[in-house]
């Protein structure tokens, strides 16, 4: 029995159903939260992805509401039809000896089967805002009996755009009912809704401690845009993750799915514009592994609950912090160390040294890892001029050719001119050597400087031109 779950004053049937959930003790957030929640305090409840918080309002949903009813005493508001799922998921195991029923309610679903679930009964409710505004309008869904009322990822919801949605649905609510609200941050419009429709409700705060960073390792690597899924299959290669990638675009995580497909990775796409059907079963063959990389948008891998990802890759980086947050938070859960990799490319660099300053994480550079000597890569890396050149555009190649060829700075000049076809304007600072020399030549021609130049003896001799990255 989970003796220290019982001391926060759960009924013992859910004890017994955390302890075969292998749940071994609570959370932070959850010590502070569940005694008060199950007093009947309204809560305002501040802490990062992962913390425990789906734990913490199912048991004192669990511990408040009777079970066997036929409308919903309880209704929890998630920001993506992926969280909804998930946490009816959860709580119906945290029910399984107290005969509670959670069902989701998401749009991008056929209407009727949800309407089916609700007509057989329900003890709570878990959807998105949209869906469930739109079932109380066509009278499938009724809220006069709610006794608990939860947002879950509240600041995430308000981005989305659910605000109305969700004044709504509280006002569909008997007055007299208990509030709960979970945020990772807590915008002014959080702290507003609060005033409106809480009742001297409790705050807590553990965010500041930020226990699921401490599981993670967190690193980043620069690297331009043109060689990024050069340095995933290397990464992919050598450490054989189960990994969650992050793309900014809906396009970007179709290329990237795509191309890796084509080089047999176990790979599939979570977005937006997926339908319904196949959204689930690719959340189910990542959490039966068969998948082991998952590319997603924000948006749809908000809420995604899989303990077993020791890998996240952001390999677009996010601009906000409140992102990068929830986007590492997917690792390093139910007390397994994680690792998080950021791709960077030179003009990023500035967020790292940002998100390590907020989070108090340290977020320490690293090579592209090294292949075995004598392995191939899977992707080839090639000469990315935009990541390497200066502010002004200029990249640094050395040469062959110095003094002792009779070489000096105008002449030197003129051969690249003239061999690689490259304006006079685009080639900058030379420093002449005796037997080689350096050349900055502008971005734009970094190809003719490498592959043309070499194409001329000059005077007999072979010349050679190697791309200088650092």
């Amino acid at each position: 029995m989970s003796s220290k779950f019982i001391k926060l004053g759960i009924p013992e049937e859910l004890a017994k159903a955390l302890d075969e959930m292998g749940w071994e003790e609570p959370s932070p957030i959850q010590c502070a939260a569940i005694p008060l929640g199950i007093n009947g305090n309204d809560l305002i409840a501040q802490a990062q992805t992962g913390t425990g918080k789906t734990g913490t309002f199912g048991s004192i949903i669990i511990s408040n509401i009777p079970a066997g009813q036929q409308k919903p005493s309880a209704i929890v508001l998630a920001p993506t039809r992926e969280l909804a799922v998930q946490v009816s998921e959860e709580i119906n195991k945290m029910s399984a000896y107290s005969g509670h029923v959670c069902i989701p309610i998401y749009g991008g679903a056929r209407i009727e089967k949800q309407v089916d679930a609700l007509e057989k009964g329900c003890d709570i409710v878990a959807g998105t805002p949209g869906r469930v505004r739109d079932m109380i309008e066509r009278e499938y869904l009724d809220l006069s009996t709610i006794q608990v009322v939860v947002m879950d990822e509240s600041d995430r919801m308000l981005d989305m755009g659910f605000i109305e949605d969700i004044e709504f649905i509280f006002k569909a609510c008997p007055e007299n009912r208990q509030m709960l609200m979970f945020s990772a941050t807590m915008p002014e419009d959080i702290k507003r809704l609060a005033s409106d429709y809480m009742r001297k409700p409790k705050e807590i705060n553990v965010s500041k401690d930020e226990p699921i960073l401490d599981l993670i390792d967190a690193y980043y690597i620069s690297v331009g845009r043109r060689n990024k899924s050069w340095a995933l299959t290397r990464i992919l290669d050598i450490d054989k993750p189960k990994a969650l990638i992050f793309c900014q675009t809906i396009k970007m995580v179709d290329t990237l799915e795509q191309r890796l497909k084509e080089y047999n990775y176990k790979v599939e796409a979570l977005h937006g514009d997926m339908a319904q059907g196949k959204r689930e079963r690719v959340m189910n063959d990542f959490r039966n592994d068969k998948v082991d990389l998952l590319i997603a948008t924000d948006v749809a891998a908000r809420g995604l609950d899989v303990d077993d990802i020791n890998y996240v890759v952001n390999y677009d980086m996010p601009e906000q912090i409140d992102t990068y947050v929830h986007r590492i938070g997917r690792t390093g859960r139910a007390g397994k160390r994680g690792t998080a990799v950021s791709f960077v490319t030179s003009e990023e660099e500035y967020l790292v040294r940002e998100f390590e300053l907020r989070t108090g994480l340290k977020i320490e550079k690293r090579s592209v890892p090294e292949n075995e000597e004598g392995t191939k890569d899977t992707i080839r890396k090639v000469v990315d001029y935009d990541q390497i050149s200066d502010p002004f555009g200029m990249c640094r190649f050395r040469i062959n050719l110095g003094k002792k060829d009779g070489m000096g700075k105008v002449k030197l000049a003129d051969h690249i001119n003239k061999t690689g076809r490259i304006m006079d304007a685009a080639i900058g600072k030379i420093e002449l050597g005796e037997e080689e020399s350096i050349v900055q030549v502008h971005r734009d021609f970094g190809n003719r400087m490498l592959m043309d130049v070499p194409k001329v003896r000059f005077k007999g001799k072979k010349i050679f031109v190697k791309v200088l990255e650092d």
